[in-house]
């Protein structure tokens, strides 16, 4: 009986290992990777949020990690000294860190049109009225500084015609334009929706200026990358679903539907933001990273003297990082 009784236990532990085992390749397979994005999450991030509700960062073998950072610049020092692997913001933050000799690399263009309006008090109908006004931007550095002069320089402004002030983000800009602290601020959707309803004027849209200069992108910790290429060819796949997913016109309302559940947004400002952002077209279809991409960007950043090295735009593209987006675009 005794030794019954231990044969009994032995294979109860044996086949409670063998569950334990089956179950593990599954979990084993999932490689995880920290994303640090900028901010809550927005429409911006709308392929992230395409799939991982969808799941193709799953079946990619990929547990995403998805954190906030203040700023992308923030994000940016967090993957450079290691404690993230990807983040995502504006691309004038990773190019001034490479510049400065960060061990970071772009990885992929995310948005190639930056979806940014101009908005005034009602009474200020044209960038002409801008004279002698308050203007809110995102930063001294920021881009929405190289975006607002790629606006008002082919309108007969420059600088010293207007006078600066700056809020990092889209609500703190719209506040300050609603309390009439400013006469304008440069707003993103669905923001930019509530001062047309609101009855603000509209002085102008960046898409009618800016054809040529990427927005946001998403940047890697080159060593990590470098060491991990399977890991990042996996998470580009799952994100390339994710956009080609994304401009399915059948996908429309559950697409909507998904930015509702993860910002909490009304939904009719979510349909408004994905009308805007198809109309567009801002995510970019494949991303590629090469110097011709970023090359307007690149004397943008020199002419506002941000460079610390040479406009080059070769600088700023690692062939051996750009060349993991170009294999999933095979």
């Amino acid at each position: 009986m005794l030794r019954l009784n231990f044969f009994l236990k032995a294979l109860f532990c044996m086949t409670l290992t063998g569950a334990i085992m089956g179950s593990s390749p599954r979990a084993s397979a999932e490689t995880s990777i920290t994303l640090i994005g900028t901010g809550p999450s927005s429409a911006n991030d709308w392929p992230i949020i395409i799939g991982k509700a969808k799941g193709f960062f799953k079946e990619a073998g990929i547990a995403l990690d998805h954190l906030s950072a203040s700023s992308t610049a923030a994000a940016i020092q967090q993957i450079a000294a290691g404690s993230g692997d990807i983040a995502s913001g504006g691309l004038t933050d990773p190019m001034r860190a490479i510049d400065q000799g960060a061990k970071v690399s772009i990885l992929r263009i995310h948005s190639q049109v930056p979806p940014y309006t101009v908005w005034a008090k009602p009474a200020l109908k044209t960038f002409a009225d801008l004279r002698g006004k308050i203007v809110i931007l995102g930063g001294a550095k920021d881009i929405t500084r190289i975006y607002f002069d790629r606006m008002v320089i082919p309108n007969n402004l420059k600088k010293g015609d207007y006078d600066l002030i700056y809020a990092g983000t889209t609500p703190a800009r719209y506040a300050a334009l609603q309390s009439g602290a400013v006469d304008a601020a440069i707003l993103l959707p669905p923001v930019s929706f509530r001062a047309e309803q609101a009855g603000f004027s509209l002085i102008g849209r960046l898409s009618d200026y800016v054809k040529d200069m990427p927005f946001t992108g998403y940047a890697v910790n080159t060593k990590w990358a470098k060491e991990n290429r399977s890991t990042v060819i996996a998470f580009l796949t799952a994100y390339q679903k994710s956009v080609d997913w994304f401009y399915t016109d059948a996908n429309k309302s559950e697409a909507v539907k998904m930015l509702v559940d993860e910002t909490k947004l009304p939904a009719a400002d979510a349909e408004m933001t994905y009308d805007y952002l198809r109309s567009i077209n801002i995510f970019s279809p494949k991303g590629l990273v090469t110097q011709e991409a970023l090359a307007t960007l690149v004397r943008a950043m020199a002419d506002e003297g941000d460079l610390q090295g040479a406009a080059d735009p070769a600088r700023f593209v690692d062939p051996e990082i750009a060349a993991l987006n170009a294999e999933v675009q095979k």
